[in-house]
């Protein structure tokens, strides 16, 4: 599969406190979604299970950390890809 078939993208970005974190696969595949740091370090697993061929939506709650660049990385069989996420406490 290209890894044009594989999305990842996160809804608002810039966000303050929660993000819609989108993904879409087709394969049915074991997805690891995870949040990092600058740094590298993990703050979050959003998905780590199998899914179906499609589209599917998991929530990010940032609330407690702060404002600053984080990096959403999606894994699967076939595919690694990351996104820029912005947080922005008002």
């Amino acid at each position: 599969r290209a890894v044009d078939d594989f999305k990842l993208e996160n809804h608002p970005n810039p966000f303050n406190g929660n993000t819609t974190v989108t993904f879409e696969i087709p394969i049915e595949s074991f997805v690891s979604v995870k949040v990092f740091n600058p740094l590298g370090v993990e703050i979050a697993e959003l998905a780590g299970k199998e899914y179906s061929v499609g589209r599917h939506t998991v929530d990010f709650d940032a609330k407690g950390l702060s404002d600053g660049m984080y990096f959403c990385t999606m894994k699967t069989n076939n595919c690694t890809m990351s996104k820029k996420m912005i947080i922005k406490v008002d």
